[in-house]
């Protein structure tokens, strides 16, 4: 018996490419499971279908392995369950030493697993490099529309000026004057620069 399983994410619904691959594999369309959610874990409806009947000898096509997962401690976590306790072969259709059926000796195998590992961080680090660019994204367009990030500018307000004129007076020491209007010591004098020079300007 040989199990297929081809994903889609939900981000791309181009799915043709991947079926075509399976069916140049002489694969039935009937042995295709296919998720169109988001691949950032296991928990697919299709692919746990997949995984309760799988069995040993069984043949699990997958088209890359980015359509596999995206955290590379979940990828290895299911690739060895596949491989090393269900005792099914994995084949990654685009990549030729991603084949356990090709790689049955102790150094085929270790290949194997060094380059699943190599190519698990990759895929980690292409969906963080993803979700960095939405986020960046989402951040230009909120500066488009006149969002603000980051701490509020410091302003000479009533409760600095009240402050400023107790510590002017020598009521309080600068560390007391800082430590109530909640600024350090740079934001601090910068703000009696301002206020002196509207005092004096007056």
């Amino acid at each position: 018996m040989v199990e297929k399983v081809i994903r889609v994410s939900s981000k791309d619904q181009n799915e043709g490419r991947q079926l075509e691959a399976m069916k140049e594999k002489g694969i039935d369309e009937r042995d295709i499971f296919m998720d169109k959610q988001s691949g950032k874990n296991f928990n697919r409806e299709q692919y746990q279908l997949l995984k309760r009947i799988i069995r040993k000898g069984d043949v699990l096509y997958i088209h890359s392995l980015d359509r596999f997962g995206r955290n590379k401690e979940e990828i290895l976590q299911e690739w060895n369950d596949i491989a090393k306790n269900i005792l099914a072969d994995i084949v990654v259709l685009d990549m030729p030493l991603l084949d356990t059926t090709q790689f049955k000796d102790s150094l085929g195998t270790f290949i194997a697993d060094l380059v699943l590992q190599i190519l698990s961080w990759m895929a980690e680090e292409e969906e963080r490099e993803r979700i960095r660019k939405r986020q960046r994204e989402g951040i230009d367009l909120a500066l488009k529309n006149g969002v603000a990030f980051g701490r509020p500018k410091a302003q000479v307000t009533e409760e600095f000026k009240e402050v400023y004129n107790r510590w002017k007076a020598g009521e309080m020491p600068t560390v007391k004057a800082m430590d109530e209007l909640g600024v350090k010591k740079t934001t601090f004098y910068k703000l009696v620069n301002e206020f002196e020079k509207v005092v004096k300007g007056s």
